[in-house]
């Protein structure tokens, strides 16, 4: 992996963790929180999508490297709403 595959990886993973945040209605962070969150999403997304038995609907091929796109943007919205739901203060 070159370190333009290294880039336009963590840019497709800035990008779903953005979308996800985006539909969760919470953001907190900037770029590299939205970089987290799109990897942490496609580890939750993939491990859903597996325990569930649902196919892998749109990868995308970064290097010799698949990233699950959709399954990475419904995975960090998933996150997101979770720690939103923790950290909230409760009055």
């Amino acid at each position: 992996m070159t370190l333009i595959d290294l880039l336009l990886l963590l840019f497709v993973a800035a990008l779903a963790g953005s979308i996800g945040q985006a539909i969760a209605g919470y953001s907190r962070g900037g770029c590299l929180t939205s970089i987290a969150v799109g990897f942490i999403g496609a580890v939750i997304g993939v491990w859903i999508a597996r325990t569930a038995g649902l196919p892998v609907l749109f990868n995308i091929n970064v290097g010799g490297t698949d990233f699950p796109l959709l399954w990475s943007i419904i995975g960090s919205a998933l996150f997101v709403a979770l720690i939103s739901f923790i950290s909230r203060s409760r009055v």
